[in-house]
């Protein structure tokens, strides 16, 4: 069973986004899903991104770190698209962390001043032209952090989304296969750990 910490996408805490955590729930883990946008959900990408404008960036960091201090060290952080910045500063600077979902978006290492964690798994999924992730980016981020890059098909942003407009279907249920899959053996290895710990 991995927990896991779920960051919204700029849109807002939509429908789309709780529904997948339930996909992950109902798999075992355990998911804590944070409103950063205090309840406030966006028709549009565009509108999300001036609100996320007016709250700022280093106001939603410090809510995200205030969404994990009560909770375990040894989590999954996973964002969408700009929830992917919460997760990936958390992952990478709250010591204790069992991996990162970066879905739609991932940031250089330098943003947060600190190298990748050797002990930090880390997955990386987005479309091939997505025009809100830097492939040069991604592929540096996975090469660091010795972690895996999954691509898909097309330029669709927020494909896994059914409440969006870039929504795909397959794509969104090949993500979710993929995500579960690399779960199940995030708690594999973790239980290897604990049990050649003992």
């Amino acid at each position: 069973m991995n927990e896991i910490l779920l960051f919204h996408h700029g849109q807002g805490l939509t429908d789309g986004v709780l529904a997948f955590a339930e996909t992950l729930r109902s798999a075992g883990n355990i998911v804590h899903t944070p409103d950063y946008y205090d309840g406030r959900v966006f028709a549009t990408l565009d509108e999300g991104v001036a609100y996320r404008d007016e709250i700022g960036i280093a106001e939603l960091a410090n809510r995200a770190v205030a969404a994990a201090q009560s909770l375990p060290t040894d989590l999954v952080y996973a964002g969408f698209s700009l929830g992917t910045g919460p997760a990936q500063l958390l992952a990478q600077t709250r010591p204790g962390a069992r991996g990162a979902l970066l879905m739609s978006g991932c940031l250089p290492t330098a943003a947060f001043e600190t190298a990748w964690p050797t002990e930090v798994a880390l997955a990386v999924h987005a479309t091939e032209h997505d025009p809100w992730v830097d492939r040069h980016v991604a592929e540096g981020l996975v090469s660091e952090a010795d972690g895996a890059l999954e691509r898909y098909p097309g330029s669709a942003h927020l494909f896994a989304d059914p409440t969006s407009a870039d929504h795909d279907p397959a794509l969104a249920a090949r993500l979710e296969a993929s995500v579960l899959e690399w779960l199940h053996e995030l708690d594999r290895s973790a239980r290897v750990r604990a049990s050649s710990a003992a």
